[in-house]
């Protein structure tokens, strides 16, 4: 099963859980060598941490995925983070659990719990974002048509990218691949087949999922 979203932002988040500190970190990342910068990068900032546990998923079939309980009992850890992010659809995406022990032992259960409660709690604040497939188009159009052609741009969510002023108007636009027959048709019904329509390469934009 694909994974389906990257994470939105990069950030932290913390809790504190019979007083040990669980400090996540989440950042997208796009390869072994990311993830493992990354990784490396979060264990520099707190070398005096008992443990910074992760987990990695790359490329959206998740051919890649790795978990590290780094020293905590083995699948207490990086498993349970590593679950998450399958659970939550995420790939190219990195997250690091910082703890600091507070004294009290929480057993494996508690741990897994706790390291999965981190892991969400990074994932929920970082938000998720889908790829669309979208192609962009220069259509370029008599004045007199302007107004009812950014009207329907508005009532189907589609943004101006750029516009360009010369005798006639020229608008960037991005349409997604599957919308792009009924727009095109569209726009030659709002312009009476007068506009002029370049089609561009093919990109991949994100769309923030609610």
């Amino acid at each position: 099963m694909e994974q389906q979203y990257m994470n939105r932002v990069d950030t932290t988040t913390e809790t504190t859980i019979n007083k040990s500190r669980f400090i996540a970190y989440i950042q997208r990342t796009d390869s072994e060598d990311a993830a493992k910068s990354f990784i490396n990068s979060i264990k520099s900032r707190h070398k005096d941490a008992n443990h910074n546990c992760s987990a990695y998923i790359l490329t959206q079939s998740a051919l890649i995925q790795k978990a590290d309980d780094d020293g905590e009992p083995s699948g207490t850890a990086g498993v349970p983070i590593l679950e998450v992010l399958k659970r939550e659809g995420l790939y190219n995406v990195t997250v690091v659990v910082t703890r600091y022990f507070g004294g009290i032992k929480l057993g494996a259960g508690g741990l897994i719990r706790a390291y999965s409660g981190a892991a969400s709690d990074a994932v929920n604040a970082a938000g998720k974002v889908v790829e669309i497939d979208m192609i962009p188009y220069r259509i370029t159009m008599d004045y007199t048509y302007t107004n009812r052609f950014e009207h329907e741009l508005e009532a189907s969510g589609i943004a101006i990218s750029d516009t360009v002023y010369t005798d006639k108007v020229t608008y960037l636009v991005h349409v997604e691949e599957d919308a792009r027959g009924a727009f095109l048709d569209r726009v030659q019904e709002i312009t009476k087949d007068t506009a002029t329509l370049e089609e561009m390469e093919m990109i991949q934009a994100e769309s923030p999922v609610e």
